[in-house]
């Protein structure tokens, strides 16, 4: 008897070690975070980086997998270095009516730390998906993502500048870091 009730205690202990493995949402360290875009034109390239981008994420920290991600970032808040450039741009994206970018996964594949996360992305107006390229360092205390994409101004309804009537690419170009406390 003893060990029948022996083995129904340590199944209810397994079992509640594997029904307690609950997704868990952990926070971004803004100090070490940030998401940087460049563009391009003919005669030079401006980059600009934001350190104040907003990312949730929730996580399976037992079997070290991203679940979900989301992204928000004001996007007055990036910095060129070069202020009159900074406040063209702002004019060039409608920021005074467009000021924050969304992104939301939908899916995110995982082959050890590599990860493709696809979902949509709210830019000036326009929702398009996105496939974002990244890779994930896990530690005890932290978890860090870096990755990039692209995406295309004109898809998102923005015209693209021109300087001497020489337009910039298409393609806007982004970099992120996102740095998470796992205690």
């Amino acid at each position: 008897m003893i060990t029948k009730v022996y083995a129904v205690v340590c199944w209810l202990l397994i079992s509640g070690v594997v029904i307690g493995a609950q997704p868990k949402q952990v926070d971004v360290l803004k100090k070490e975070s940030s998401i940087t875009y460049r563009i391009v034109h003919p005669l030079h390239e401006i980059e600009a980086t934001s350190k104040d981008a907003t990312y949730r994420m929730q996580i399976d920290p037992t079997k070290k997998e991203i679940i979900s991600v989301s992204t928000d970032v004001d996007v007055t808040t990036f910095d060129s270095g070069n202020s009159n450039r900074d406040s063209h741009a702002m004019e060039v994206i409608d920021a005074i009516s467009y000021p924050e970018v969304n992104f939301v996964s939908s899916s995110i594949t995982q082959v050890g730390d590599s990860l493709k996360v696809t979902g949509k992305l709210t830019f000036h107006g326009v929702t398009q998906d996105i496939v974002a390229l990244a890779a994930s360092t896990w530690s005890p205390d932290k978890l860090e993502v870096r990755g990039s994409f692209v995406l295309s101004l004109t898809a998102f309804k923005i015209e693209r500048p021109s300087l001497l009537m020489i337009p910039v690419e298409d393609a806007l170009r982004f970099t992120f870091t996102a740095v998470f406390g796992l205690n």
